[in-house]
């Protein structure tokens, strides 16, 4: 989860190529006008295979970049009063099909998720924020989930630290588990410390943390549904699991997004294929989830969502838009004006 403020741009990563039956071209850079909302286009860098995430440095001076389908992450210097980015080059990450990123609490280590090859890669940040290739390697523990197709190897889908910054989490949607690493910040590598193992073929893709408590929310893509976990030195511990879509649903979906509100007594989920916005009620000091309601998606796909000052952004990849919503105090959502249009959208990041 991005740190809460009233952001000033928005980067807009998407899909580009014809194996993914995306219509994107490179980055997007949008101006936010503070007093309307209002998003005004002023930069495309295009000709960028596949900038499918994106994440800014803890001093919003340098955006990183993952791209699907290909090898390397890349490095952008942003200039803080035009918002305006200048490239800074590119690094390998030792492996293939790189989809999710996170800088290191210390900002001198990109952390990224190899989903094809089965491996999280650390890769050094220099003075000015330009990336060295990969400097350790780890391959994800495990064995195969049940789904011939989706789970036929490891497939890492998110890197995220905890509160402490010395553990990493990795889902992996094609192990069934989410593995936690131990992160030496001075030595830039990782350890494995723990590893919970989820259903077989829910396929856990991302999860959250509640933001005061020791519970953490594992949203599976497969089997569409959240499992909440007690945090405990370093190891996640199942309570329960409760499903993303309706009871009286009957088609094909797979959840995507999860987000939770800055006092954590709403989470969202976001469902593709039912395409729609599940929030769920946190119940006292546990993390129980109980289901709100569900909300109707700006289109289909809703594959990212961001809560950002108060406002939920979700970028619908399948019908090229990013719909704006605001949470109400049980966790109804409320459309905020006209969608906004943007080729293959799957990521954002708001400086």
């Amino acid at each position: 989860m991005q740190p809460d403020f009233a952001p000033r741009f928005a980067y807009l990563g998407c899909f580009t190529t014809a194996a993914r039956g995306a219509r994107g071209d490179g980055i997007h850079v949008h101006a936010i006008d503070p007093a309307t909302g209002a998003w005004t286009h002023i930069q495309h860098l295009p000709g960028l295979v596949n900038p499918s995430f994106l994440a800014l440095a803890h001093d919003r001076r340098t955006l990183y970049a993952v791209h699907g389908d290909a090898d390397y992450a890349s490095a952008f210097a942003r200039d803080a009063a035009t918002g305006l980015l200048h490239p800074l080059g590119q690094a390998a990450t030792g492996g293939n099909n790189v989809v999710h990123l996170a800088v290191a609490p210390s900002g001198r280590h990109l952390i990224v998720a190899n989903y094809g090859s089965g491996s999280v890669a650390v890769l050094p940040i220099g003075e000015d924020g330009s990336l060295a290739p990969f400097s350790f390697l780890a391959p994800m523990p495990g064995n195969p989930g049940p789904h011939p197709v989706e789970q036929a190897g490891s497939h890492p889908h998110q890197i995220l630290f905890d509160p402490s910054g010395r553990f990493v989490l990795v889902p992996d949607k094609g192990h069934d588990d989410v593995a936690v690493f131990g992160f030496d910040a001075d030595r830039g590598t990782l350890s494995l410390h723990s590893v919970m193992a989820a259903c077989p073929g829910a396929g856990p893709r991302h999860a959250a943390f509640h933001p005061a408590r020791p519970v953490c929310w594992v949203l599976n893509e497969l089997n569409s549904s959240v499992t909440t976990c007690r945090w405990v030195s370093g190891r996640l511990e199942p309570v329960e699991a409760v499903p993303t879509l309706p009871g009286d649903f009957y088609g094909t979906s797979t959840a995507a997004a999860i987000a939770t509100t800055a006092d954590g007594r709403v989470v969202y989920a976001s469902n593709r294929g039912h395409d729609t916005i599940t929030a769920f009620c946190s119940d006292g000091g546990d993390g129980h989830l109980r289901p709100l309601g569900w909300t109707r998606a700006p289109g289909r796909g809703p594959r990212f969502m961001a809560l950002q000052d108060k406002t939920l952004f979700v970028a619908s990849e399948q019908d090229d838009r990013i719909g704006r919503f605001a949470p109400r105090d049980g966790g109804a959502l409320d459309p905020l004006g006209e969608t906004i249009s943007s080729p293959s959208p799957v990521t954002i990041a708001f400086a």
